[in-house]
C-alpha cells in the first residue's frame, strides 16, 4: 500500500493521459470518417489512414507516460535516436516504403482522382492511360483497356503528371 502511495500522482496522471488517448483516437476517428465521406472515400482506405494515426497517437503517449514516469528526456532522445538509426539502416535500402505510406495519405486527404476514374500518367518511358480500381496504402491498381491490371506506386502519382480523363459527351442533337 506504501508503494502505491508514493505513485499516486503518477498513477493518476497516467490514467488521465490513457483517457486522453482514448478520446483523441476517437476524435480523429470520427473526423477522418466525416471526411472520407464527403470525400466519397472506401471505407478501407479510411481505416488505413485512422491506423496511421492511430500509431502516431500511440507513439506519442508511450513517451509522455515515459516522462510521467521519470524516465529522463535525455534517456528517452538517446533510446529513440538510437531506435531511429537501427531502423533507418534496416529501411535505408526500402525508403520507398516510407515514401509510399506517406504517398498513400496525401492521397486520400488530397483525392486529386478517386476509384473509377480514369487517368493517363505521363511517363516519358512509360505512359499508361488506365482506370483506377483501387488505391491502397502503398500502391494502386490500375486497369487498361486491353484488361491489364498495373500495380502503380503511390509515390510515383505524386511525382509524376496525371490527367484526368472524362467520358466524352455526345453533343449531336437527336430529333425525331
Amino acid at each position: 500500500m506504501e508503494l502505491f502511495n508514493e505513485y499516486i500522482r503518477e498513477v493518476i496522471i497516467t490514467l488521465f493521459v490513457l483517457v486522453i488517448l482514448i478520446i483523441v483516437r476517437l476524435l480523429i476517428a470520427k473526423i477522418v470518417k466525416r471526411f472520407a465521406r464527403i470525400s466519397e472515400i472506401l471505407e478501407h482506405r479510411t481505416r488505413l489512414v485512422i491506423k496511421y494515426f492511430n500509431i502516431l497517437i500511440g507513439t506519442i503517449a508511450i513517451i509522455t507516460l515515459f516522462v510521467i514516469w521519470g524516465v529522463k528526456p535525455e534517456n528517452i532522445v538517446l533510446v529513440t535516436s538510437s531506435i531511429f538509426a537501427v531502423i533507418g539502416v534496416a529501411m535505408f535500402a526500402q525508403w520507398s516504403i516510407l515514401s509510399n505510406v506517406t504517398s498513400g495519405i496525401i492521397l486520400f486527404f488530397s483525392a486529386p482522382f478517386k476509384i473509377g476514374d480514369t487517368i493517363k500518367i505521363h511517363d516519358k518511358d512509360f505512359p499508361i492511360e488506365a482506370e483506377i480500381e483501387d488505391i491502397r496504402g502503398f500502391h494502386t491498381y490500375l486497369k487498361t483497356k486491353e484488361g491489364e491490371i498495373i500495380t502503380y506506386p503511390n509515390s510515383l502519382l505524386l511525382q509524376k503528371g496525371v490527367s484526368i480523363i472524362y467520358p466524352e459527351k455526345d453533343t449531336r442533337e437527336f430529333t425525331d
